[in-house]
């Protein structure tokens, strides 16, 4: 038997394989999850909008979790200035404002898991 860790999907499993004893059959594989899988991600909704969305457009540059809001709605922004940090392997990824303006609206929670060119917020 060979024991495999494998990760499908962000889902780590246990895979013990035996080989087969000449027999002729297929080897068998019995897979374990080690974590219970996440659930789908909810329908992005916004969450802390005030009032209509603006026109400058804050999205994440990859796939996350949504760490921390470092500006909220009203908030006055430079360009560079950090928006969202996202958390991805360990590491805080700051998704920066790409020019100058206001913040008109956040469209994510802290906790919220996001995919690659997911809305995190919008300026004006």
């Amino acid at each position: 038997m060979k024991n495999y860790t494998i990760t499908v999907n962000g889902n780590v499993y246990d895979v013990v394989v035996e080989e087969g004893a000449g027999s002729g059959a297929a080897p068998a594989a019995v897979a374990a999850p080690k974590a219970a899988p996440k659930a789908a991600p909810k329908a992005a909704a916004p969450k802390a909008s005030a009032g209509a969305a603006g026109s400058i457009k804050i999205e994440a540059g990859a796939a996350g979790k949504v760490f921390k809001l470092e500006k909220s709605v009203g908030q006055a922004v430079k360009k560079g200035d950090a928006v969202v940090i996202l958390e991805a392997m360990k590491m805080e990824i700051p998704v920066v404002a790409p020019e100058d303006g206001t913040v008109a609206s956040v469209d994510v929670a802290v906790g919220d898991s996001v995919e690659a060119g997911a809305l995190l917020a919008t300026l004006n």
